[in-house]
């Protein structure tokens, strides 16, 4: 710690950090535009500039490196009329139109002009005018309101690793802008609304919905893939208007992916709103709860076979009372899950993992398998890039090739080859593998499903490399819950005898569609309607995570809650409630009772290693996985349109579609 004075006042400071942020540190807020905290220091905007003992002009406190007994004084009277010239030259062709600007109310703008602008303005022409700019069907541009803070362009080159906006021109004809007119083909795109200071870059989706004091917030998590990212939902009565990333330093920072920001609209899309039942005289019909729930009653009183088909996006207490649901009919219903990667005897939850904050720790290399990190964990993406810039460290990617937003070395490998890289066989590639201290490996979901027992190739990568911190990439936001409950992968032969299909909240693209051939009852839980949903006897709605409390692992197994945001409308009823109306009213599984206060403790996290489920361990346990040996391809070729809530939202298709449209063979 060094001392400073800060207006006459002492203060203990880190080492090593600007004067804004030593300023930050001791809780004196300095204004400012250009600077943000996740980007590199440009000093362009000046507005952060500050009085320095025996300096003879004032500084940009953002680039100015603390010195020991440095005096600095943030209000004087010279201070404070620079700051004033600064506010009136960005206001000279700054147009006056707050009142249909979308940033009005949370502009940073506005808020500095209201404290440390003048009254009146020395500016007596004509406001130059910019063209906007086309950056797809998420980002609304209105250049002219632009301040050449240089932000969004400094967030593409850095983070996004899309240097797709840039500085034209010079003097006074200086704008921001791109020579090409194309979409802004990132998965992260829509976090330059966060960062652009005024209204210049604001959401399409979100234009002319609603003002800042009209929105009501709450609290969830990012459920389209399996990283967890903490978000803020934005809604004005009974329709969500926006979402917004919660700063979470364990895992997003304060980054979320376009699908998490963009998706909600899938919420009041193709919806299924009342339950269906389907004879071959007159079509569909609507029936009540009470009609269904005896109907469901008489199929368990009647003993045939039935099969419960589970996705792996469902809450983790649906998941437990259709555990408990099995269990207590385990001769006439099979538990099933579409994963194919799931392990049959995964006995033991280890939460022991490595956490996504050890990915910007100090290790020289990292080793992707079969994994397009950028499309199956975004967040991920950034940090490992982020880490790159730092520290450049090298980065080798075996199974398919993909195009990566840092650089990376591409080895062809098949699964065969893999294996033999960690048993020491692949001369050339295991030397630098297994020389490295503490790798990073990266695994996608492409080359677990290839195990019939997933955990088995962890376990092996752990003994050949102890200190490797091994991530396993997996596509869904509950698939650790999934393998936590041991609920197993369905086969042809589940389908075929059974007598009864319950699916639940199941994909049309991931099912086979023999599976509706034979005269079976198939009952369709689920939140949207689809073409596969229109062929069975019973549609049945259930609620979507934005309406109903929900806990979900993430792929480092921290459990986290999403909260209630809207009502279910009509006949949408939560997996857990229905199945419970039928059964016994399970409660949470004592051994997932730590679940429950790890959610709200999150202290309770970083000391727990392993949790044992003692009524499931098998009594003789063989470590040996099957393992296929086809050919890996990417898990996730559309980003846009990955999941089922993000296939029914029509932003996202427009976007898959722009994506397309930009796409050529050469």
């Amino acid at each position: 710690m060094i001392k400073i004075k800060i207006n006459n006042f002492e203060f203990l400071v880190k080492p090593d950090i600007s004067v804004l942020e030593a300023c930050k540190y001791v809780g004196i807020n300095i204004p400012r535009f250009c600077y943000h905290e996740t980007l590199s220091v440009a000093g362009n905007c000046r507005m952060c500039l500050v009085e320095i003992e025996k300096s003879p002009k004032p500084v940009a406190s953002c680039a100015l490196p603390i010195l020991n007994n440095m005096q600095i004084y943030v209000d004087t009277p010279l201070v404070k009329k620079a700051r004033e010239n600064v506010l009136e030259t960005l206001l000279l062709n700054h147009p006056l139109d707050c009142p249909i600007c979308d940033q009005a109310g949370e502009c940073d703008l506005q808020d500095q002009t209201k404290l440390f602008g003048g009254d009146f303005s020395r500016f007596f022409f004509k406001k130059r005018g910019v063209e906007d700019k086309n950056c797809g069907p998420l980002i609304k541009t209105i250049m002219t309101r632009c301040i050449h803070c240089t932000r969004c362009v400094r967030f593409g080159a850095e983070i996004a690793g899309v240097e797709y906006l840039g500085t034209l021109n010079r003097g006074g004809s200086t704008e921001i802008g791109g020579y090409i007119s194309t979409m802004f083909n990132s998965e992260i795109s829509g976090n330059v609304i966060d960062l652009c200071p005024v209204g210049a870059l604001t959401s399409k989706p979100y234009a002319f919905k609603a003002r800042p004091w009209e929105i009501r917030i709450n609290e969830s998590v990012d459920l389209t893939d399996s990283t967890g990212s903490n978000i803020y939902v934005n809604f004005k009565e009974s329709e969500i208007i926006r979402v917004l990333p919660k700063n979470n330093f364990d895992i997003n920072e304060s980054i979320i992916s376009d699908k998490a920001r963009f998706s909600y609209d899938a919420v009041k899309t193709q919806r299924i709103q009342s339950i269906f039942e389907k004879s071959k005289s007159t079509g569909f019909k609507n029936i009540n709860w009470k009609e269904l729930l005896t109907k469901m009653d008489n199929l368990l009183k009647s003993g045939k076979k039935i099969v419960v088909i589970v996705d792996e996006e469902l809450d983790l207490e649906s998941l437990d009372t259709l555990t408990q649901f099995s269990n207590t009919y385990k001769n006439q219903i099979k538990l099933r899950t579409l994963s194919t990667h799931n392990s049959e005897n995964d006995f033991v939850g280890d939460f022991s993992k490595n956490r996504i904050s050890e990915v910007k720790e100090t290790s020289r290399f990292c080793f992707l398998l079969s994994s397009n990190l950028r499309l199956e964990s975004a967040i991920l993406n950034t940090k490992l890039r982020a880490k790159f810039l730092d520290q450049n460290i090298r980065v080798i990617s075996g199974g398919y090739n993909f195009k990566s937003s840092f650089p990376a070395e591409f080895i062809n490998l098949n699964l065969s080859k893999i294996l033999n890289v960690f048993e020491g066989k692949a001369v050339d590639v295991s030397k630098i593998f297994l020389a490295t201290k503490s790798p990073m490996i990266f695994i996608g979901e492409s080359l677990t499903r290839r195990f019939s027992k997933s955990n088995v190739l962890l376990s092996f990568l752990k003994k050949v490399m102890p200190s490797a911190k091994i991530f396993s990439i997996k596509s869904s936001c509950n698939s650790s819950a999934v393998d936590l409950l041991n609920i197993k992968s369905i086969n042809r032969k589940d389908i075929q005898d059974s007598e009864v299909v319950f699916a639940i909240n199941l994909d049309d693209n991931l099912i086979s569609r023999d599976f509706l051939a034979n005269s079976r009852s198939i009952f369709w839980f689920n939140t949207h309607g689809s073409q596969l949903g229109a062929k069975c006897e019973f549609i049945v709605p259930t609620v979507s995570s934005f309406e109903t409390e929900g806990i979900f692992l993430n792929l480092e197994n921290r459990p986290q809650k999403s909260l209630k945001t809207l009502p279910g409308i009509n006949d949408m009823r939560s997996v857990s409630s229905i199945f419970n109306a039928i059964g016994a009213n399970y409660k949470l599984s004592t051994f997932l009772g730590y679940v429950a206060e790890t959610v709200d403790n999150s202290k309770y996290f970083s000391s727990v290693k392993h949790l044992l489920i003692s009524s499931i361990i098998p009594k003789d346990l063989k470590c040996v996985s099957k393992v296929s040996l086809y050919p890996s391809k990417p898990s996730v070729e559309d980003f846009f349109l990955k999941g089922r809530i993000s296939k029914n939202s029509l932003t996202m298709l427009e976007c898959s579609q722009e994506m397309r449209k930009n796409t050529t063979n050469f």
